[in-house]
């Protein structure tokens, strides 16, 4: 890194793996390493890794982040992903403010950066597009690109024109959810990005989410390295990716190379970014989407195929060097990645949060994570934890690998995704190359993995747990086939055969049960209590909080009458909503929500009683009131 000479301190503006992942960068170097945090994130590791800490009001305030960078002498600022990473108004107050800016120009952030505006360069350029839709003065939709005026335009898909990372957009299929769903879209993308600009083009079902990940300088050099395939999405997320996409056509993947290089060279691009195209599965036609004018969550596959890091040639190319050149770009092997994110995915992908009581990732490949044993995970920010990367020499060894690795992943404390990702990983239609497109995991359901090997190992730990009360289990807890999470005793025989259990399996015993992690998947197995008020049967009309979060919107009173599926309010945490409908028709009883309160999960927001059963209560005498 001879070029960054003159770079001799950083401030990331983010949080969070990526953070750490660019103090790594200037260890080596001993230059200064500035980190930024708001109350929640005081004592994260990113700021306990820093040489300095600062507290900002939120991270998405330019202006206390470039006074946070001038008072601690930060020469050079890196934007991480999300929050103002493509923000060029933020990227041109830094530079103008005499720091060294480590991503594209706030011109070609302005340029590329906006899926509006770079979709007009793209078919500038001859770059095939997908439709796109404008609302005449009535709020129909009316194609803008196409030859041909669609008959039905729906499915549609509406996006935030500014930001990324799935946030912002809804697939919409018909007039009547057009309206709700650019509302809410708006409101995400605000959020998310201070921006709340929509567009809106046709939506294609089976597709498949190509990119091209580029690198430009200074000097007018732009190469590509290669593709990733991150088909396997949910809600418009990416969960795992992959580098090189497999199952691609030889001649459409150098088309898609060309046209995303030449379409980087065509606005002077500089530093890194992605195109990224939608390949239709069924007809083999490829359409540019947008460009991602900063670095990519998934850009670690990408290093492994390549064995080039992305995050030191940022750098380099900031401070005036130069691109590799094309050929020192060759790839090799197959990688993969799989996204740790704090959710319930058998549960319809409902955030989580709590304290992390013990956190296991495997030290036998790559990890990319800001977690550790003791941390608490809130509602406040993205739910991703960590990032599981793996390569092989073909695709079949790195999915072995990726399940070998989400197998050694266990955290207790709060549900995360791990076990999900690990049966999708495993199954069959994973295993086909090309198999899945971004729309596979909102018409299929992944199968919840089988329970009983994690219930007789429960079994097992809680008899020996409570037959022995100084035992080996009496404590916090035990990694098992390892050392124990407590602090090193004498096995009995009962404990030298629970430790035969395989490995990759972590547990604590209380006296209330057994909490484990079996093949990334957490169990709760508590022990049943005859005697406790078991609280609302299901079916009773009582809406609970799913996940814990903020209370957006308050629809409804009490006494109001409603019908199935009506919205009684609005929930958001970790910048996604989510509606809590009436489960049948009947009468609000209760509203215990109110807007702007932050609320636990479980938490009873509202009851609905059945008309019947209002009608059968007791009149309340007034002569009592």
């Amino acid at each position: 890194m001879t070029e960054t000479s003159r770079i001799r301190s950083v401030l990331v503006a983010n949080r969070g793996e990526i953070a750490r992942k660019v103090f790594r960068v200037w260890e080596p170097y001993r230059m200064r390493t500035i980190a930024i945090h708001t109350d929640a994130d005081a004592s994260a590791l990113h700021v306990q890794e820093a040489d300095v800490a600062v507290r900002v009001p939120s991270y998405l305030d330019a202006d206390a982040i470039i006074a946070a960078a001038l008072e601690t002498g930060a020469e050079s600022i890196h934007p991480g992903y999300g929050f103002l990473s493509e923000n060029a108004g933020f990227a041109r107050a830094v530079t103008d403010a005499g720091i060294i800016w480590i991503g594209p120009t706030p011109e070609v952030i302005e340029k590329m950066g906006r899926k509006d505006a770079a979709r007009a360069l793209a078919v500038a350029a001859g770059v095939p597009v997908v439709p796109s839709f404008v609302l005449d003065a009535n709020g129909a939709l009316v194609e803008e690109v196409a030859q041909q005026p669609s008959r039905d335009p729906y499915p549609v898909l509406v996006k935030a024109a500014a930001g990324g990372g799935g946030k912002g957009m809804r697939v919409v299929r018909s007039a009547a959810e057009l309206e709700p769903a650019i509302a809410a879209a708006k409101r995400e993308a605000a959020s998310a990005f201070g921006d709340d600009t929509m567009i809106i083009e046709k939506y294609v079902e089976r597709g498949r989410h190509i990119e091209v990940q580029v690198f430009g300088d200074t000097h007018g050099n732009v190469i590509h390295l290669g593709t990733r395939d991150c088909s396997a999405q949910r809600r418009h997320q990416k969960i795992i990716e992959e580098a090189p996409a497999p199952a691609l056509d030889d001649a459409v993947r150098e088309r898609m190379h060309t046209a995303a290089v030449e379409l980087a060279r065509s606005v002077a691009y500089t530093n890194a970014g992605t195109v990224e195209f939608l390949l239709d599965a069924s007809t083999g036609d490829f359409y540019f989407l947008e460009m991602n004018t900063r670095l990519q969550v998934e850009h670690p596959v990408t290093e492994a195929v390549t064995r080039l890091s992305l995050v030191p040639m940022q750098v380099r190319v900031a401070a005036g060097g130069t691109v590799p050149p094309q050929e020192r770009a060759e790839v090799e092997g197959h990688a993969m990645e799989a996204r740790i994110y704090a959710e319930d995915a058998f549960g319809g992908f409902l955030p989580q949060a709590g304290t992390a009581t013990v956190v296991e990732w495997p030290e036998f490949v790559r990890v990319d994570h800001a977690l550790e044993s003791g941390q608490v995970v809130s509602t406040a920010y993205d739910p991703m934890l960590g990032k599981v990367i793996v390569r092989g020499e073909d695709r079949e060894e790195a999915r072995q690998r990726l399940i070998d690795a989400l197998d050694a992943t266990s955290i207790l404390g709060l549900t995360t995704n791990t076990g999900f990702l690990r049966e999708l990983a495993a199954s069959d239609v994973f295993a086909e190359p090309g198999g899945i497109d971004t729309a596979w995991l909102d018409r299929h359901e992944v199968p919840r993995p089988d329970p009983t090997p994690a219930r007789e190992i429960a079994a097992r730990l809680w008899l020996d747990a409570h037959s022995a009360p100084d035992g080996p289990f009496a404590g916090d807890g035990f990694r098992m086939g390892a050392a124990p999470v407590v602090p090193t005793v004498e096995f009995d025989e009962r404990a030298t055969a629970v430790a035969r259990v395989p490995e990759g399996t972590v547990a604590r015993v209380d006296l209330h049960g057994v909490e484990l992690a079996h093949h990334g998947q957490r169990y709760v197995f508590r022990r049943p209590d005859a005697s406790a008020d078991h609280g609302a049967a299901i079916g009773d009309g009582t809406i609970a909080a799913p996940m814990p979060g903020t209370v957006l919107d308050v629809r409804v009173a009490e006494g109001d009458q409603v019908t199935e599926g009506t919205v009684l309010g609005v929930l958001e945490a970790m910048k996604m909503e989510l509606a809590l409908k009436a489960p049948y028709d009947g009468r609000v009883t209760t509203v215990a929500a109110v807007t702007g309160q932050q609320v636990a999960l479980g938490a009873v927001l509202f009851v609905v009683s059945e008309v019947e059963e209002v009608a059968q209560r007791p009149s309340r005498d007034r002569s009592d009131s």
